[in-house]
């Protein structure tokens, strides 16, 4: 559209565990969000100099559904952004939520660790649910990735979503 903005991009392949890897670049101001399952992002934004960062930030968990503590979002452990314009990556190990026979979740999805331009922000972080502006409001063992493209221009390339095993990780 004339101001960047643009229908979420949904993928047909879904995921369960995987290991995530997306190149993106960011105009001024603008902002987006890599959703794993199409539930749990890993926000998108023009975070260049910013030194007090908060969950909304590149590179942030954003916040879960709900309200309190187990709701809270988490800002990344360094600012790794470059400036508008340059080209960025994040590799994210994620882990799918798990349920049991009936159907009922045994234990949370979690991010094992995300990189945001080689730089570790996240270690493991385990989720509540998903996202505020999720495509889905429940959680599934599979879901598809989705890139948010109704806030500003970004752009996405080099993306890979690798099946992962990450059953060793539950607590």
């Amino acid at each position: 559209g004339p101001k960047g903005n643009t229908k979420h991009l949904v993928t047909k392949q879904k995921h369960g565990d995987a290991i995530v890897v997306v190149g993106f670049m960011m105009a001024q101001g603008s902002n987006s969000g890599v959703y794993l399952q199409g539930r749990y992002e890993i926000q998108v934004l023009d975070s260049w100099g910013v030194k007090d960062l908060g969950y909304g930030d590149c590179g942030g968990i954003y916040r879960r559904n709900g309200e309190g503590e187990e709701f809270k979002g988490y800002p990344p452990a360094v600012n790794a952004s470059k400036a508008p314009g340059e080209w960025q990556s994040y590799e994210i190990h994620f882990r799918a939520p798990r349920f049991d026979e009936n159907g009922t979740k045994t234990a949370n999805a979690a991010f094992i660790k995300v990189f945001h331009n080689g730089m570790q922000v996240h270690g493991y972080t385990e989720l509540t649910g998903p996202t505020v502006s999720s495509l889905y409001n429940d959680e599934r063992p599979e879901g598809p990735l989705m890139l948010q493209g109704d806030h500003g221009p970004v752009a996405y390339r080099s993306i890979s979503i690798k099946p992962a095993d990450f059953s060793d990780t539950i607590k």
